[in-house]
C-alpha cells in the first residue's frame, strides 16, 4: 500500500540560547526549564502538504557546535499509523496524528547527517497539552529514550520506544503509549544531543491524540469480539427506538464520530466541562461518569439544554435533530449549551463522544421506564375522590420510553460480587438530567449485571437504574392529609418492557431485557425485587390492603396500529366471573394528550359509564376518539394517556388503570436514480405521503448522511390530502462500503416524521486492484472503505 507522508522541514539558522547545566544531561527537564528561561528565540518553519502552521519553537544548546545532530523533518507515517490504529476515518486525521494507547505507532526522523549511536543521543518528551504542571508521577509527562530494536517495547502498562530501522540520515522509531495512559491531546518534543557537546530540541507543531483502545487486551475497554468492535466503535450511524411499548418505533441517528471538530470537542470536553484532571483521563470509569454530567447543562455549561415543554422558541425542537454532529459542532463553536434536547438526544451525543474517544458504546431504550424520585423502588400514583391523578402528590412518573447508554469496560474498582458475580462488561450511563447523584445530575456507570441481581448499592446509581427497569407500579386512593390512603392496585409487571438496542451489524432490534432483569412472574425476579427493597429501607406495603373481591375483572384494550389522521376506539371489557350474581360497574374512561415522559397535557375526551354485567357474562364499553377531537391537542410525539377509573356497586372494590398509546406516523422513503459509486454523483429522491385528512403546509425535509457535512434542507410549500411531496438532490458518497441516508420532515400539521435507507457503495474502478495470484479484488486505500 502506498503511503502519503507529511514532513516538517526546518529552515533556520543557529539559535543561541542560555541554558542551565541541568538541561545538558536531563532531557525531561526541558519544559520546566522554559518556564524560567526568557532568552529563547522562535524560528520559522515551512510545512509541506499545504499545512497552515506559522511557527513552532526550536531551542538549541551550544548550537555553535555544528556537530550536534539536527532534525530536518519528521514523517508521521499517517497512512500506516491511522490504518493500524483504526483512526483513518477521522476528519482530523489529515492534519494530526491519532493513535490508540497500548499499540505502537511509527515515526520517521530525517537528520542533517548520519545518526551515530556511539555519540548521538535522542529522546522523546510527551506532555499533556492542557496540563499546566505536567508531572511524571501523574503520567502526564513522559520521557523516552528508544532502545535498539523493537522486539520488546516494555510492559504494556508503560510507555516504550524502539528503533526499527536506521538508514543513513534517518531513523524509524516505534513509540508505544501505555495501555493506561491519559486519553487526551499530547505534545511531542524530540531532543537530540551530541555527547559532551550540547543538544537541540524539535517541537512537533501538530497535536497527537491518544485514544482508548478496544483492540488492546490490556486496555480496560478491550472488546474481544470483532463484529462488536465494528458496531460499537466504528459504525457512525445507528438506530434509536422510540414510541411506546405497544408501538415500537426505530429512528435513525447519525452519530458522526469521525466528522469535523467532533474529536477536538470530545477531547476538550473532558478537561473543561467534565473537569477530569489530566492524570485520570485514562480511567474509563471516571471518563464515563464525567460525560454523563457534561452532556447536560444543569450543573455546568454542558453540551445540550434539556426542554420537556412544547415551547422550543429560541432553539431547535428535540424531534428535529437527526444526529449528533450538528449539535457537537455548534457547541464546539459557541461553547454554550445547544437548545434543545430530550433523552434520545442526550444518549445520541454521549454515544458519539464515547465512540470518538474509543469507548465501545450503544444506545438503549426501555419502554415503560420508571422515574423513581423517592428511591423507594416503587412508582406511586395517587388518585383523588374524583378519580383524578394528583400531580402534586404524584412525583414519580412512567415514561413511555426512556433512552440511555451503555459503555463497555472492566470494573476493577468493584472487585467480585457474591457467588463470583462479575461487574465487568456493559455499564449503564445516562446523561438525561433526572435526579442528582453526588450533587450532580448524572447516572452511572452502573454495572448492568449488578442491576439485574438487585445489587443496588454498588457504584454508581444502580438503585436508580433498577427502578427504571423493575419498579412496581402502585395506585393509591388519597382522601386527604389526615386520612389513611387505600391501595387500589399494584402492578408488578408494568415497568421495564422491550429493552432495546440496535443489533450487531444488522438494522434491526435486539432485545436485551434479560440483561437487566429476570423474566416476569419468575421466582428469581420476585426474590431480586425483595432483595433490592430491603436494601432501599422502604416498606413495600405501607397502608391498607385492597379488598380481596375478585368477581369482576376489567381489561382495557387498544388497537396497536392506528395511523395519525385516523379515528381510534378505546375498549373496556368488564367480565363478571360470578355464576350467580349480577354486578354493576360505574366509572369513566379518559383520553388525554401526553408527553412521552408520562405527564398529561390536555383532556381530549371523557366518557362516563354505568353498566350492569349479568352473571357469567362480559360487557364492553367503547369510547371513540375522532381526528377532529385529538388533532389540535396532539403532542409532538403523538402520545396519549388512556385511563379508566371504576368501582363495583355494593362492594369496596375499586379499579384504576392507566396506559399509554401512540398513533403511527408515516415513513419517509428514499430512492437512488442510478448506481451508487464512491465519489461519483448520483441523484436521490426523497418522498413523503400526507396521511392527514387536511393539507400539510410549509414543511421542511432535513437530509443527513455520510459525506453531507451540513444537513440539507428542502422546503415543501404544500402536500394536499393524499398527495406526495418529493425532493431531488445530488449525493456524492465519500467512500466505498456501507452507508445510510436519513431524513426528517417537520411542519405545523405533521412533525417528527423520519425515515432512512441503508445501501452499499461500490468502489470506483480505479480504486480496485486485481490480484493476479487470486480471484480476490483489493481496495487500494483502506480510507476509502468503512468495514
Amino acid at each position: 500500500m502506498g503511503n502519503t507522508f507529511t514532513s516538517y522541514d526546518i529552515n533556520s539558522k543557529t539559535v543561541k540560547t542560555n541554558m542551565c547545566d541541568c538541561w545538558k544531561t536531563c532531557f525531561p527537564c526541558r519544559r520546566r526549564h522554559h518556564q524560567h528561561n526568557s532568552d529563547v528565540d522562535e524560528t520559522p518553519i515551512s510545512v509541506k502538504n499545504e499545512m497552515l502552521v506559522d511557527h513552532f519553537r526550536i531551542d538549541a544548546v551550544d548550537a555553535d557546535s555544528e556537530a550536534v545532530l539536527k532534525i530536518v523533518s519528521v514523517d508521521l507515517c499517517r497512512d500506516e499509523n491511522h490504518d493500524e490504529h483504526h483512526t483513518d476515518h477521522f476528519y482530523a486525521a489529515k492534519d494530526t496524528l491519532i493513535v490508540r494507547r497500548g499499540e505502537p505507532f511509527r515515526i520517521r526522523l530525517n537528520f542533517n547527517r548520519d545518526f551515530s549511536p556511539s555519540r548521538d543521543a535522542i529522546s522523546f518528551i510527551f506532555t499533556v497539552a492542557d496540563d499546566k504542571k505536567p508531572n511524571p508521577g501523574h503520567g502526564t509527562l513522559i520521557g523516552l529514550v528508544p532502545r535498539d530494536g523493537i522486539d520488546y517495547l516494555g510492559d504494556p502498562l508503560e510507555w516504550g520506544a524502539g528503533i526499527e530501522a536506521h538508514e543513513t540520515n534517518s531513523l524509524t522509531v516505534l513509540i508505544k503509549p501505555a495501555a493506561t495512559c491519559p486519553v487526551t491531546e499530547w505534545r511531542m518534543d524530540i531532543d537530540t544531543k551530541l555527547l559532551g557537546d550540547g543538544s537541540k530540541s524539535f517541537t512537533l507543531p501538530v497535536p497527537i491524540y491518544v485514544l482508548f483502545n478496544p483492540w488492546c487486551p490490556e486496555d480496560q475497554v478491550y472488546m474481544p469480539d470483532r463484529d462488536k468492535r465494528k458496531e460499537y466503535v466504528m459504525h457512525d450511524t445507528t438506530l434509536i427506538w422510540r414510541g411506546s411499548y405497544n408501538r415500537l418505533r426505530p429512528s435513525v441517528w447519525k452519530l458522526g464520530q469521525f466528522e469535523r471538530n467532533v474529536l477536538e470537542c470530545s477531547i476538550k470536553l473532558l478537561g473543561t466541562v467534565g473537569r477530569v484532571p489530566a492524570a485520570f483521563r485514562g480511567d474509563p470509569v471516571r471518563v464515563a461518569r464525567a460525560l454523563s454530567a457534561a452532556i447536560n447543562s444543569v450543573d455546568d455549561d454542558g453540551v445540550i439544554l434539556g426542554n420537556w415543554t412544547e415551547d422550543f422558541s429560541g432553539g431547535i425542537a428535540p424531534t428535529k435533530w437527526i444526529g449528533s454532529t450538528e449539535i457537537i459542532q455548534q457547541f464546539y463553536k459557541t461553547q454554550k449549551p445547544v437548545k434543545f434536547g430530550q433523552c434520545w438526544n442526550f444518549a445520541g451525543v454521549l454515544t458519539t463522544i464515547a465512540r470518538t474517544l474509543g469507548i465501545p458504546s450503544r444506545i438503549v431504550t426501555c419502554y415503560s421506564s420508571a422515574h423513581d424520585t423517592q428511591a423507594s423502588l416503587t412508582v406511586d400514583i395517587f388518585i383523588d375522590e374524583n378519580n383524578k391523578k394528583l400531580d402534586a402528590e404524584t412525583t414519580d412518573s412512567i415514561w413511555n420510553y426512556h433512552v440511555w447508554n451503555e459503555v463497555w469496560m472492566t470494573r476493577p474498582d468493584l472487585g467480585v460480587g457474591q457467588n463470583g458475580l462479575s461487574y465487568d462488561g456493559w455499564q449503564a450511563v445516562d446523561a438525561t438530567p433526572q435526579e442528582a447523584s453526588d450533587n450532580m445530575y448524572r447516572v452511572g456507570p452502573a454495572p448492568v449485571a449488578a442491576v439485574k441481581n438487585g445489587e443496588i448499592l454498588r457504584p454508581f446509581d444502580c438503585g436508580f437504574v433498577f427502578s427504571e427497569v423493575n419498579a412496581d407500579k402502585v395506585y393509591w386512593r388519597y382522601n386527604g392529609p389526615f386520612q389513611p390512603i387505600k391501595l387500589l392496585r399494584k402492578d408488578t409487571m408494568a415497568i421495564g418492557h422491550f429493552i432495546s438496542t440496535k443489533a450487531v451489524l444488522k438494522w434491526e432490534r435486539e432485545d436485551i431485557t434479560s440483561d437487566y432483569k429476570y423474566a416476569e412472574k419468575t421466582e428469581e425476579e420476585r426474590n431480586v425485587t425483595l432483595k433490592a427493597l430491603k436494601q432501599s429501607q422502604h416498606a413495600f406495603s405501607r397502608y391498607y390492603l385492597n379488598d380481596t373481591f375478585n368477581e369482576v375483572e376489567f381489561d382495557m384494550q387498544l388497537n396497536d396500529d392506528i395511523k395519525v389522521g385516523e379515528n381510534f376506539t378505546v375498549i373496556l371489557s368488564i367480565t363478571n366471573k360470578s355464576k350467580e350474581k349480577a354486578h354493576t360497574a360505574v366509572g369513566q374512561l379518559n383520553c388525554e394528550s401526553a408527553q412521552y415522559t408520562g405527564i398529561s397535557n390536555e383532556l381530549i375526551k371523557s366518557m362516563p359509564f354505568d353498566v350492569e354485567i349479568p352473571a357469567g357474562e362480559t360487557e364492553f364499553v367503547r369510547m371513540q376518539v375522532i381526528f377532529e377531537e385529538y388533532f389540535k391537542k396532539l403532542s409532538t410525539q403523538a402520545t396519549f394517556n388512556i385511563s379508566c377509573a371504576a368501582l363495583v356497586k355494593n362492594t369496596d372494590y375499586e379499579y384504576y388503570a392507566m396506559d399509554d398509546f401512540r398513533v403511527r406516523k408515516p415513513d419517509i422513503k428514499f430512492s437512488f436514480q442510478g448506481d451508487i459509486v464512491s465519489r461519483q454523483p448520483v441523484d436521490v429522491i426523497v418522498r413523503l405521503t400526507n396521511p392527514l385528512p387536511i393539507p400539510v403546509r410549509k414543511g421542511i425535509f432535513y437530509i443527513e448522511g455520510p459525506g453531507i457535512e451540513k444537513p440539507l434542507r428542502f422546503k415543501i410549500a404544500e402536500i394536499p390530502v393524499g398527495g406526495t411531496a418529493a425532493s431531488t438532490f445530488k449525493y456524492i458518497p465519500p467512500y466505498a462500503g456501507r452507508g445510510t441516508l436519513l431524513a426528517k420532515f417537520s411542519s405545523k400539521e405533521l412533525d417528527d416524521v423520519d425515515g432512512f435507507m441503508h445501501y452499499e457503495i461500490k468502489p470506483r474502478p480505479e480504486d480496485i486492484i486485481m490480484n493476479n495470484n487470486s480471484s480476490n479484488t483489493i481496495i487500494r486505500r483502506r480510507t476509502d472503505v468503512i468495514p
